[in-house]
């Protein structure tokens, strides 16, 4: 079993922690992973990406191949359309529908759904405006890892463990959150593929 995950987004929309709780439910589930990462000015609204492998043997570079990503999850649809070089023919993309329009000449917003609906598995989701609804923005990238959960080899349950310990530190009505994001990200998912498909 091996599974290449590219994860992207821009500074601030915790990308980094993303693959940080992905790394410690594949670790939990006994699996090997690898990640490298890739943030320039990531504070100021840079990109930023992570390689991440998964596999049931050892992997021995942290960087996937052009054609080799098994899942591509952004948080920002463009930055999801700059890493479609590394998707796999069958491979599955998940975006947050919300844009960050830090260039000039940022495309509509139509164009980019219109590219990302032409790969056949897709999905969608108002990530940002769901977290708004959970009564924190900044629980996007736990709504975009319940959806991408699905395609991931790893059980809910290693999903549940990591978030908790990953934020450990922090007050139980937190940790509580998370998991509310992560499980609103399943759901967003289950409705759009079978809205969808």
């Amino acid at each position: 079993m091996k599974s290449n995950i590219i994860l992207s987004g821009v500074g601030g929309q915790g990308i980094l922690t993303l693959a940080s709780i992905i790394d410690i439910a594949a670790l939990k589930h006994n699996l090997f992973v690898k990640q490298s990462e890739v943030h320039g000015m990531s504070q100021r609204g840079g990109a930023v990406q992570c390689h991440l492998r998964i596999s049931d043997k050892q992997i021995y570079s942290d960087l996937i191949p052009e054609g080799e990503a098994d899942l591509i999850v952004s948080a920002e649809p463009m930055e999801l359309l700059r890493h479609m070089p590394y998707l796999k023919k069958y491979g599955w993309i998940i975006t947050d529908s919300s844009t960050f329009e830090n260039i000039v000449n940022y495309p509509e917003k139509h164009d980019l759904y219109k590219q990302i609906k032409t790969h056949c598995n897709h999905i969608i989701i108002s990530a940002k405006n769901c977290a708004k609804e959970l009564g924190n923005s900044k629980m996007c990238n736990m709504i975009l890892l319940g959806a991408a959960s699905g395609q991931l080899p790893i059980p809910e349950d290693f999903f549940m463990q990591a978030i908790r310990y990953f934020f450990r530190e922090k007050s139980e009505k937190i940790i509580t959150k998370n998991i509310e994001a992560f499980k609103a990200g399943q759901k967003k998912a289950k409705d759009f593929v079978e809205f969808v498909y």
